[in-house]
Formats: structure tokens, C-alpha cells, sequence
């Protein structure tokens, strides 16, 4: 195992921060898309409900390995039959874009149970003061419903993080890919996968404790 390391050690860590680039990257968006459908999902207009409604039973009903699939060799063959012979697809931008959609659909369920914990009444009294709907919701209801928010946030956060290891399938050189490659490499299976599997422990656990906390800190200033 210590050979692995010296011989490997700073691969792992690119990887690792090639996995946290990802996860990044795709949480950012994903809060963008989440609280564009979750508006959706609260607005009294029913075509809207049903938009937000079906994006998120739609990508939730599909496998994340599957849209990573779709994304990544799909689409550029669908583009190819259009005539965007040139459409190609790096696997950040692939894997990006299927960790966005997937964290996006679930994202969107946080962020409208969020808003739905704020009283009613809240908003009433802004529309009242003669607030439009929009004004109203971004200055009155958001503000106290993203305290309930940050633990799920940080929740979907870890959950995302572990869910990069799947985009391993289509080349991104993320933690389990590199892990795969120093197995090959080495044949020493047990050694690679016990040290892939102590970095992901030794992050997660160290973001589960910082879920805690602010889970603390937020009940205490309730």
C-alpha cells in the first residue's frame, strides 16, 4: 500500500480534485436549474406545475449512468445526423452536464420544500406592501427558506460527490477512473481500492461533519 502511494500519490490527488472540480461545478448549476423548476413547481399557473413536474419525474426516473450515456454519445450522434458533423463532447463537459440535470432534478424538490416551510402568511403580507410576486419571493421568501435548505444542499452535496465515481464510464479522470488505471497498473487490487476508498471516507465524513455543524449553528439561531 505504501508503494502505491509514493508511486501514486499525487495522481490520486489530481483525480480527487478533478472529482471535486466536477462535483463543483455540477452543484452550481444544478441550484440554477433546481430553483428555476422548484418556482415552477409552486406557481399557481398549472402549466407551469406541470413542466416542473415532469422535468423532475422525468430525470429522477432515469438512471444517472444512463444520462451520462445519452449525453455523451448520444447527443453527439443525434447532432452528427442533423449535419453537426464536428459536435463532439469532452467528458467534463458530458459529465457536467449529466451531474447538473440529475443533482438539478433533486435540487429542485429541496428548494421547493424549502419555500413551502416559509408561512404563507409571509407572502401575503409582501404582496400586500404592494411587492410584486417575483420581488416577493426573492426578498421575502427565499432569504428564510434557504436556512432550512443548507443541510439537504450540503446533503446533495455529498451525494453528488459519490455520484461522480459513475462517470467513470465514459472517461473523466475522476477518483474511481484513476483507481481503475493504478489497479491495471499494479495488479494490486485490494491495496488500490482500500486507498480509493479511505480519500472518498476521509471526505465525505469531513463534509458530513460541516453538514452538522451549520445544521447545529441554524437550530440554535432559530
Amino acid at each position: 500500500m505504501i508503494k502505491i502511494i509514493q508511486d501514486y500519490g499525487l495522481m490520486i490527488l489530481q483525480s480527487l480534485g478533478q472529482t471535486l472540480l466536477l462535483c463543483l461545478l455540477s452543484l452550481c448549476f444544478a441550484m440554477v436549474i433546481g430553483l428555476i423548476f422548484a418556482l415552477l413547481n409552486v406557481s399557481r399557473n398549472r402549466v407551469s406545475n406541470f413542466i416542473g413536474t415532469v422535468y423532475v419525474d422525468a430525470v429522477r426516473g432515469v438512471p444517472l449512468i444512463v444520462l451520462a450515456y445519452f449525453i455523451y454519445f448520444g447527443l453527439p450522434a443525434g447532432m452528427k445526423a442533423l449535419g453537426a458533423v464536428d459536435f463532439r463532447l469532452t467528458a467534463l463537459q458530458a459529465g457536467t452536464a449529466a451531474l447538473s440535470m440529475n443533482c438539478g432534478a433533486y435540487m429542485a424538490e429541496i428548494i421547493r420544500a424549502g419555500i413551502q416551510s416559509v408561512d404563507k402568511g409571509q407572502m401575503e403580507a409582501a404582496r400586500s406592501l404592494g411587492l410584486t410576486y417575483g420581488k416577493s419571493m426573492r426578498l421575502v421568501v427565499l432569504p428564510q427558506a434557504i436556512k432550512t435548505m443548507i443541510p439537504s444542499i450540503i446533503n446533495q452535496f455529498i451525494i453528488t460527490l459519490k455520484d461522480t465515481s459513475i462517470l467513470s464510464v465514459i472517461g473523466f479522470p475522476e477518483l474511481t477512473n484513476m483507481g481503475k488505471n493504478i489497479s491495471g497498473n499494479t495488479f494490486k487490487s485490494l491495496e488500490t481500492w482500500a486507498i480509493i476508498g479511505i480519500v472518498y471516507m476521509i471526505v465525505i465524513i469531513s463534509l458530513s461533519k460541516v453538514a452538522k455543524k451549520i445544521e447545529r449553528r441554524l437550530n440554535v439561531g432559530r
